[in-house]
């Protein structure tokens, strides 16, 4: 097993489970010592919000009246409604799992592997689903961190808070807001004045939404918190 783990072809989802391990120690030792891993990830990574927004239409007209592609993505993947740590977590996972068990499947009939970039591809194709799932799923199951029975709809008038990235009309980041009932929710918000950035730590009101988007406006009252 250990040279079926370590052979060339596998390469790509032995690292992925590794790494998948490696993440949930980190995130365990990091629990104990003070705020955990995916929150200091959120909070210290590169502007990538706006390197993904890059994709997406910068015509507010057009961002008005249908959702971007880019929007649709992070609704399917269910970002927002997960942190990205968590997803990228399941990711990992299906990607090493996908990938070893065809490569196990088509040892045993062929004794032969496929080689590492095609059994990629494939399994990349097959661990893209499973995000979706898994992320559903764990949206449902996370101690209330995500999920509650409120509508998002009730998120317009709230605070929230910039958790990563820099948010630019069309070129939304993730924050993180509190419903009713304190509890955390993570969205993606974007300016609601075309010019305006909101840089990750700034407190912005949620003023309306835009199929997966919302719009907020720089906090008017210091005295508002999330």
């Amino acid at each position: 097993m250990i040279h079926f783990l370590l052979a060339s072809e596998n390469t790509p989802f032995t690292i992925a489970l590794v790494l998948m391990v490696a993440i949930g120690a980190l995130e365990l030792v990091f629990s104990i010592f003070g705020p955990g891993l995916s929150h200091l990830i959120e909070t210290g990574l590169p502007d990538l919000n706006h390197e993904l927004g890059d994709m997406a239409p910068h015509d507010a007209h057009a961002l008005d009246d249908v959702p971007s592609p880019l929007s649709k993505l992070l609704g399917w993947l269910r970002i927002g409604q997960v942190p990205l740590l968590i997803l990228f977590v399941v990711f990992l996972t299906a990607f090493g799992v996908i990938g070893l068990a065809l490569q196990f499947t088509l040892a045993s009939l062929t004794k032969f592997l496929l080689p590492a970039p095609v059994a990629g591809i494939v399994a990349f194709l097959g661990a893209i689903p499973c995000v979706r799932t898994g992320g559903g799923l764990l949206a449902k199951i996370l101690p209330r961190d995500e999920t509650t029975a409120v509508s998002e709809d009730s998120f317009v008038g709230r605070i929230a808070v910039i958790t990563n990235g820099t948010a630019r009309r069309g070129s939304p980041a993730e924050a993180r807001l509190q419903d009713q009932h304190r509890q955390s929710h993570y969205i993606f918000v974007e300016p609601d004045v075309e010019g305006e950035e909101f840089p990750s730590g700034s407190t912005v009101l949620i003023v309306e939404k835009h199929a997966n988007i919302y719009r907020a406006i720089h906090n008017p009252n210091s005295a508002l918190v999330d």
